[in-house]
């Protein structure tokens, strides 16, 4: 039985995206990182959202075609997201994993937003220790 939380495998090197912040940056954001998505947060690291890669590109085209400025997050991002919390064993996350579709989760402690764990960190883990997995 695999023992390892997600705060084992969270990454807290990403920084979070601030409401008000313009859409071409976050852009630039998730490019720089190599991600699919980040959180939203507000000044206090409170989890207000997530943004996607396919929510930009779906508000930037709109935003193109119909000549309108450039739209800020707070446009786009989806303001529910699954947060997991730290202490979340890796096979329940892995479990909770299986029926969304987002790559990237934010990580939360107390309300505020502490790291980001993704579905690949995830897999990449019950490879290696063979949890859950018959290899």
């Amino acid at each position: 039985m695999c023992a390892l939380r997600v705060s084992d495998l969270m990454s807290n090197h990403i920084e979070p995206v601030r409401c008000g912040t313009p859409l071409t940056e976050v852009v630039k954001a998730l490019l720089g990182n190599h991600i699919s998505g980040l959180p939203v947060v507000d000044a206090h690291r409170h989890l207000l959202g997530f943004v996607s890669e396919q929510d930009c590109i779906h508000a930037l085209l709109v935003s193109n075609y119909h000549g309108e400025g450039d739209p800020v997050v707070d446009d786009v991002m989806f303001r529910e997201p699954l947060a997991m919390s730290p202490d979340m064993s890796i096979v329940d996350l892995a479990q909770k994993l299986g029926s969304g579709k987002p790559k990237v989760y934010p990580v939360v402690e107390h309300g505020k937003l502490i790291g980001i764990v993704t579905r690949t960190a995830v897999l990449a883990e019950l490879a290696r220790m063979g949890c859950g997995l018959e290899l």
